[in-house]
């Protein structure tokens, strides 16, 4: 059982090595959509992502449509906070895409737009924060996914 984490144009090496280890950690592939808001070899992102790094499943995509192309056909689901349905009423499948934007901007609009059906939150409750950091809103997901497919 293997779930998809997707990060549109990553920002922070920081963000993408703890997400990397949350990958390993929770048996997930990571896929990474360029460009990247650093290099691949950021010494940031190795020491986020520590010495396990080496072992992650990571398939880079050179831009959105390539990424689009390669999995035209794979069941996806989007995070954003202009989500109107709660994560945890995903329907959580082996190898379903958890697709998130990136640090400064979240999904483009034209995603959000074209995959509003399939468009999901992570509630907050406090008015004065507008978002989660994404490794923490990306463990939530993925931690919400093995709790319903374990059962």
């Amino acid at each position: 059982m293997a779930m998809n984490i997707v990060l549109i144009e990553p920002e922070i090496p920081n963000n993408t090595g703890n997400i990397g280890r949350l990958s390993l950690a929770s048996g997930s592939n990571l896929h990474l959509v360029k460009p990247f808001g650093f290099e691949i070899s950021d010494a940031r992102l190795k020491r986020a992502g520590l010495d396990y790094w080496q072992h992650l499943s990571v398939i880079i995509y050179e831009n959105i449509e390539d990424f689009f192309i390669k999995n035209k056909d794979k069941k996806m689901v989007f995070l954003s906070s202009h989500g109107k349905k709660e994560h945890w009423s995903i329907n959580f499948e082996d190898e379903l895409f958890l697709v998130f934007g990136k640090e400064s901007l979240g999904l483009p609009k034209n995603i959000l737009e074209k995959h509003s059906e399939k468009l999901y939150k992570i509630p907050l409750y406090s008015e004065h924060i507008r978002s989660l950091n994404i490794a923490n809103a990306v463990s939530i997901v993925v931690y919400e996914g093995l709790k319903q497919l374990k059962g």
